[in-house]
């Protein structure tokens, strides 16, 4: 099943999320090459593709895992949380029904 995991970022995390990037893309590569990931990204702090020094305020992630204690736990286990990006995770089963 898909899961949305909705992130929410510290205040002024840009640098932390700088720093801790590498590491959590690299955990997306590995979904991706899974077949698991349908979409990854932050939401820039600004209505704006490149937000620059604004930064993001948080990331959507949809992937497909076993059940929703499955998805919890990999969204638990990123390094944004150990770095201080995240100030706040929230999973939940997501149902797509759009592009088919």
């Amino acid at each position: 099943m898909l899961y949305a995991i909705i992130s929410e970022d510290a205040l002024n995390s840009l640098d932390k999320r700088i720093s801790a990037r590498p590491a959590h893309i690299a955990r997306l590569q590995e979904l991706q090459n899974a077949g698991k990931l349908v979409l990854a990204g932050p939401h820039p702090a600004l209505d704006a593709e490149n937000p620059g020094a604004d930064g993001f305020t948080g990331s959507l992630i949809v992937a497909e895992f076993d059940n929703l204690s499955s998805a919890q736990q990999w969204a638990d286990a990123d390094p944004y949380i150990d770095a201080g990006v995240y100030a706040k995770i929230t999973v939940k089963p997501f149902k797509k029904v759009f592009p088919q």
